[in-house]
């Protein structure tokens, strides 16, 4: 309780020191794990000032939303379609349940790398970042290989990369499980606090798990980054980067996204700007896309376990549809 008064005395004192004289105004608190009013809408009785709440610009919704939709989700666990703008969600099915979310980890990873990273920043691979699992998606680095934080990017989201996402994870955090902690912090920092991250790639793993919702937050944030948007929109790419030696090697792929290569429409009037696919044993099939609707007004919809590619993309274009429904 003493804390909790001292909490309200400082904010009291900072917003006399700095509103006084106005009548009102919004202030923003972070989400902090250890506050009592980072989830809460406070009003100053003094200054009529109020402090908007973490979540006063963000979806907020129960487990399961589907009136007035006609979604079929019956082959998925968990799914949504978030309306950015206004806040809303449209429809829900198990959004806080916690599910593998394979290489959709890979957006928190894009998201801690243009935070703490510089675009030119020059990796070098270790031998730390090989990636050993069967049949993992690669882009082919070495150990001693170099290239751009900026081509690492590119390779970690259009090809889904799990070798680029270990490179920049030991770049930035100086080993996986030092960047799995940047994860988390950065996680909870966005108010995604029913996930836990034990690596930057997604492929399988005990206490790797997030949520539908949490996926809309940290999405939600990351597509505020004009090149995430970008990269995310591209169909395919290429570059060229060093060996250990400096001799050139080229990196070349196509998009994992369906809609991006044309093999799926988007429903009328709706533009897919892009996303992330995730596949694997656990996890089952996950897509999370970033919309438009013809105005311009942007959607994130999310799919985690749908039990095929194809239904998974079929259960999207069923969701997209909503928009205008």
């Amino acid at each position: 309780m003493k804390y909790t008064n001292k909490l309200f005395l400082c904010l009291g004192l900072c917003l006399t020191v700095f509103l006084s004289g106005c009548n009102t105004a919004n202030l923003f608190v972070p989400y902090k794990l250890d506050s009592d009013v980072s989830a809460f809408s406070i009003t100053n009785h003094h200054t009529d000032v109020k402090i908007d709440s973490f979540a006063s610009s963000l979806c907020v919704g129960n487990a399961n939303i589907s009136v007035n939709t006609s979604v079929n989700m019956t082959d998925a666990t968990a799914a949504a379609l978030f309306d950015v703008n206004n806040a809303n969600i449209i429809y829900g099915k198990n959004i806080h349940e916690r599910l593998a979310p394979a290489s959709i980890t890979k957006i928190l990873t894009a998201l801690v790398a243009l935070e703490e990273g510089n675009l030119e920043d020059i990796i070098t691979v270790t031998k730390d970042a090989k990636i050993t699992e069967s049949g993992a998606t690669l882009c082919g680095l070495k150990e001693g290989d170099t290239l751009t934080l900026n081509q690492a990017l590119h390779a970690l989201l259009i090809h889904s990369a799990n070798d680029a996402a270990n490179a920049i994870a030991i770049h930035l955090g100086g080993s996986l499980e030092g960047f799995s902690a940047m994860m988390n912090a950065k996680a909870t920092e966005l108010g995604a606090t029913n996930s836990h991250f034990v690596n930057p790639h997604g492929l399988t793993a005990d206490d790797h798990y997030t949520t539908v919702y949490d996926l809309y937050l940290i999405f939600n944030k990351v597509i505020q980054y004009e090149l995430f948007r970008e990269i995310i929109h591209m169909d395919n790419y290429s570059t060229v980067y060093q060996d250990k030696n400096g001799n050139e090697k080229e990196m070349k792929f196509k998009t994992t996204n369906l809609f991006l290569r044309g093999s799926y429409e988007s429903p009328n009037k709706v533009t897919v700007i892009g996303g992330k696919t995730g596949t694997t044993n656990a996890a089952g099939n996950c897509l999370i896309i970033l919309s438009k609707d013809a105005a311009g007004n942007p959607y994130i919809s999310v799919i985690l376990r749908s039990k095929e590619r194809q239904l998974m993309y079929d259960q999207m274009i069923d969701l997209l549809e909503e928009i205008y429904n």
